[in-house]
């Protein structure tokens, strides 16, 4: 039965019509349909015959093969797949298929879809002979060469005990293979170093490239903290605690306003309450952390409810425990008002 819909003028009960098969699509899937039996055939010699098919799409150019496998398939054994079914599109197997008793299709080991109902009589398609043997009533090349070639674009996991391998087919292979060739062109010169020579030189740079990262954080945060000492004489006093807030600026982390926080504090000591507040913006997003020392908080002053204070003006929200808090929120603007929100929050608590 095929279903259709009409877009334009009127049909009838009775009357007659013309139905046509794009061709080229049909050819299309019909590489992808038989590239996923080879797929299939391939994964259970390198990997096991326990994974069995859950599921697949084909599509024009393109393979979604679905398997049960309680852990990930190793990305040497995706390169063996595929270098087996490219292998054997070279060779050119036979592809055909005969309608037979079901008992005579399993005598001959022909792989069927788990829980799947069956007739009496059903279809098997193989490649190569008996290298690969399936119940299937779907279409296929005639040879496994009209193929092409393809290509694993890699394995992910699609539920609970489900793997997902995805695939291209013929021509969709063959423009991920030009475009990956191109990428390889335009890497060689960048680097000046020739394609085998790539992987080593990208993992060198990389390397350098963390190392560098670790030393500007390590000099950004020694810049951070030479303002303790500074921002501890400049304390002013709400009621009778001693505040310090400050907008720090672009940082790396939480963990640097967190040290500066934390720096700042001691400075001041416990003589008599204390409360720092340090604001900054990473990654686009502002943050702000409290400290408070004992005194402070035997007089009420809990740098949680500071935080909730900034991080509300902030648009956002955090907490943590009376003596240090961090929280955060969307709008970078917003700083100043936030660390005046602490300010007047100290205020509140310490009356």
């Amino acid at each position: 039965m095929h279903r259709g819909r009409l877009v334009e003028g009127t049909v009838a009960l009775g009357d007659r019509g013309t139905g046509a098969i794009d061709l080229a699509r049909r050819k299309a899937i019909s590489k992808a349909h038989s590239a996923t039996h080879m797929i299939h055939k391939a994964l259970h010699e390198t990997v096991g015959p326990d994974r069995t098919q859950a599921g697949s799409e084909n599509s024009p150019s393109r393979v979604r093969f679905d398997f049960r496998s309680a852990s990930a398939v190793p990305q040497s054994a995706l390169g063996e797949i595929e270098e087996r079914v490219n292998t054997l599109l070279v060779e050119n197997l036979d592809v055909t298929d005969q309608v037979m008793p079901i008992a005579e299709a399993k005598s001959l080991g022909a792989m069927a879809l788990f829980g799947e109902k069956y007739g009496d009589r059903v279809r098997v398609v193989s490649i190569g002979g008996d290298w690969s043997r399936e119940l299937c009533a779907g279409t296929h090349v005639k040879q496994s060469g009209e193929i092409g070639r393809v290509t694993l674009l890699g394995e992910s996991s699609v539920g609970s005990g489900v793997r997902r391998v995805e695939a291209l087919v013929g021509d969709g292979a063959y423009g991920f293979q030009a475009k990956e060739h191109a990428l390889v062109g335009q890497l060689t010169q960048l680097l000046g170093a020739r394609p085998d020579e790539l992987s080593d030189r990208v993992s060198s740079l990389v390397t350098r490239l963390r190392d560098a990262e670790k030393e500007l954080a390590g000099v950004r945060q020694a810049q951070l903290l030479a303002a303790a000492g500074t921002l501890a004489a400049g304390a002013a006093e709400v009621g009778s605690v001693r505040v310090v807030t400050h907008d720090a600026g672009e940082v790396a982390s939480a963990d640097d306003l967190r040290a500066l926080a934390l720096d700042v504090r001691s400075r001041l000591g416990e003589a008599e309450p204390a409360v720092v507040a340090v604001a900054g913006v990473a990654k686009g997003r502002p943050l702000v952390v409290a400290a408070t020392n004992a005194s402070a908080r035997q007089a009420g002053v809990r740098a949680g409810a500071l935080v909730k204070a900034a991080s509300g003006v902030l648009g956002g929200g955090g907490g943590g425990k009376d003596d240090v808090a961090q929280g955060g929120g969307q709008d970078v603007a917003a700083v100043p008002a936030a660390l005046g929100a602490v300010r007047d929050a100290v205020a509140a608590q310490a009356s």
